[in-house]
């Protein structure tokens, strides 16, 4: 005959106790958990960085102030001894880049950049200001983009360059800055910018644009320069120098750093039927060309899908994928 053992009222009473403290103390848990955590800052809720161009005079009304640093990134450091805008510390766009063990000319690792920008006096919340001279306003746009690349906030490009801030009759100087290093701490964006393996799936997807800024002779293959020649299938083909006044006729405005109006650039990208809504990545030899179409596009326009591929032609033209030669094919 089965037996049922008795039911026990106080036994169950005692479980039941001791599961509401069991699941009280997971929930206070990870109430603590949660409030810790909201403390922590992260990259997502940090602030996006802010890229702007700005005029010489902007510069020297604000040059004073302590939290504005000021980043002169010629190569030839002579260039910089024979004169540099005050405060300025050289610190060469050729420095954030080398091999990597199979590809020249690549971005430094993360780390190295911001020890870079910290030896240079560099903070995250402070105001930078970048320029360069002779053809090397990328070089500018470079530092600004791997600025916002590593978790700078605020990052200005001198409208005109040095150039430019000579011709306005600013005060330039041939005194070194003393300084104390900064404090930059990595906040790594990786939403700016694709890999190779990101990149693939994209090619000639509709809604999808890949703008390719070299020379026409690059991009259509004409120049025996890589292992393969040619472009990426389907990207446009807008060499950098439309967007700035690089071949104005008049050669007293003629000047690669400084930029066209923004009404003609969107003209030019219209034209090239490129939309705000398209989602834009710009694909050069090295991924330096492609930094000033980035931050014209992204910053100054407000484009909101535009990223970098940063292995550029460097990276692809090393693989089996597809390429096209050629003059880039009608839309």
């Amino acid at each position: 005959m089965l037996q049922f053992a008795s039911f026990n009222p106080t036994i169950k009473l005692k479980w039941t106790k001791r599961k509401f403290v069991q699941l009280f103390v997971i929930f206070l848990g990870g109430l603590v958990s949660f409030f810790l955590l909201s403390a922590i800052p992260s990259v997502a809720n940090t602030p996006a960085t802010k890229i702007e161009f700005v005029s010489p005079s902007w510069v020297s009304q604000h040059v004073n102030d302590p939290k504005v640093k000021v980043l002169d990134v010629r190569i030839n450091p002579l260039e910089y001894i024979d004169g540099h805008i005050p405060k300025a510390v050289n610190l060469a766009d050729n420095v954030f880049r080398g091999p990597n063990g199979f590809l020249p000319v690549q971005y430094w690792d993360a780390n190295k950049i911001v020890q870079l920008l910290s030896k240079s006096g560099i903070s995250n919340d402070d105001q930078i200001v970048v320029y360069s001279d002779g053809n090397n306003v990328l070089g500018a746009t470079m530092v600004a983009y791997l600025l916002e690349r590593s978790g700078a906030k605020k990052v200005a490009v001198i409208d005109g360059g040095y150039k430019g801030f000579k011709d306005a009759k600013e005060t330039v100087t041939k005194e070194f800055p003393r300084y104390t290093p900064g404090k930059f701490t990595l906040q790594d964006n990786p939403n700016i910018r694709v890999s190779l393996e990101q990149l693939k799936p994209l090619i000639g997807k509709p809604g999808n644009v890949i703008i390719d800024p070299r020379p026409a002779d690059l991009f259509e293959g004409k120049v025996n320069l890589w292992v393969r020649n040619g472009h990426i299938p389907g990207a446009r083909n807008i060499p950098w120098p439309t967007f700035t006044e690089a071949n104005n006729p008049d050669e007293a405005l003629k000047n690669p750093h400084k930029l066209k109006s923004l009404g003609e650039i969107k003209r030019l990208l219209a034209e090239r039927n490129i939309k705000p809504s398209d989602n834009i990545i710009v694909s050069c030899s090295t991924g330096r060309e492609a930094t000033l179409q980035y931050v014209v596009l992204k910053h100054l326009l407000g484009y909101p899908n535009v990223r970098i591929y940063e292995g550029s032609w460097t990276e692809y033209s090393t693989t089996d994928l597809p390429v096209e030669t050629g003059p880039e094919k009608s839309v």
